[in-house]
């Protein structure tokens, strides 16, 4: 299982008023447990005012330059985000588990495609890494993207993505489309919904062309967006989701107590797997996550959103049955194949075992 290691910052950039990219630099010892995957993210624990925050943000650099790149936008009310908007400095260190993720497909440079990613916002910061390493590794293929923002000054990498645009003629289109601020095409201003998406494949992106989409941005906007490339005949295979991790608290939740804690019939005997060493437990059926019940009970679990966007405290039902309140984060072949997140997991069954090494 991941643990965290120590990340020197080595620099800070403003990106726009209220987004900075964050350059890191793991220890020699730990340089091949942070060789990343096109589209992976990192998560991060810091400790702020005496409480351990733990925090989500996608690589934004391609894999064949020789560093590690996060974007981090500030959110309203968020303490990490914002730290590392105010505070965070070259020098510093983040602790922060390997890269992790499945939000991309594999590399083939000798096939010719075509791909299509739609970000809003920050989540342009996966999909940008996808773009750099797909152009880079993948001679013949070419991108194209859709990039939702609210306005000109809120879009991140604006200049990066003019210079890839400009060194990859022909195989990079960037279309970007502004909430608020008209443009001299109409079509390029508004939201992204699903008549705007049927218009941009009427008009400037042929669907039937498209061997895989990417998504990244609002849960609304990527619904939307699934919604109209399925109607244009993609399938749901060809349709990759990466869910902002805006549900991420500000501060950790109050832990759920439940009335029937005490009761035996309610509980459940839980057995986790972690590091090759198993530890069990009790814990009540209702109102309490396997995650939070191990933590409880000093079990080190890995976890970041607490949301079921990001997939840190995935793990693998091996005895027993469970159901997920929420998931966003893993695909449904992994699903059938007993996964789960934990933070998002309550037991059916009397016993539950779980490991989080496969």
């Amino acid at each position: 299982m991941a643990r965290f290691h120590p990340l020197e910052v080595t620099d800070v950039k403003r990106e726009t008023r209220d987004a900075v990219v964050v350059t890191l630099k793991p220890r020699e010892e730990d340089r091949e447990a942070f060789d990343f995957i096109q589209g992976q993210y990192l998560t991060f624990r810091h400790t702020i005012d005496g409480e351990e925050l733990r925090r989500s943000y996608s690589i934004c650099a391609g894999r064949d330059e020789g560093f590690l790149r996060v974007g981090i936008k500030r959110v309203d009310g968020g303490c990490f985000s914002t730290f590392a908007n105010e505070t965070l400095r070259a020098g510093d260190v983040l602790e922060a588990m390997p890269p992790m993720g499945a939000f991309h497909t594999a590399i083939e440079p000798d096939i010719s495609k075509h791909y299509l990613g739609f970000a809003g916002g920050s989540g342009i910061t996966p999909v940008l890494s996808i773009i750099k390493t797909t152009l880079a590794r993948e001679p013949r293929s070419r991108f194209t993207l859709v990039y939702a923002n609210r306005q000109i000054s809120s879009i991140m990498f604006r200049e990066e993505l003019e210079d890839l645009k400009n060194l990859n003629l022909g195989r990079l289109s960037v279309l970007h489309v502004l909430e608020s601020e008209a443009q001299d095409i109409e079509l390029f201003t508004g939201r992204i919904d699903g008549a705007k998406c049927a218009a941009l494949f009427s008009h400037w992106i042929d669907p039937a062309s498209v061997t895989t989409a990417f998504i990244c941005g609002p849960e609304p906007m990527m619904l939307a967006i699934a919604a109209a490339l399925r109607e244009h005949g993609l399938t749901d295979a060809q349709i990759k989701f990466e869910l902002f991790a805006s549900g991420q608290p500000g501060r950790a939740q109050a832990r759920t107590v439940s009335a029937t804690a005490g009761d035996h019939a309610a509980a459940c005997e839980a057995t986790i797997i972690l590091d090759g060493a198993s530890r069990s437990f009790r814990f009540p059926k209702q109102g309490q996550s396997l995650l939070d019940a191990a933590l409880a009970n000093a079990v080190d679990a890995p976890y970041a959103c607490k949301a079921g966007v990001c997939s840190t405290c995935r793990a693998k039902v091996l005895e027993g049955e469970a159901e997920m309140e929420t998931n966003h984060a893993l695909e449904d072949y992994e699903v059938r194949q007993g996964y789960i997140l934990t933070c998002q997991c309550y037991p059916l069954t009397d016993r539950l075992v779980v490991s989080y090494d496969q």
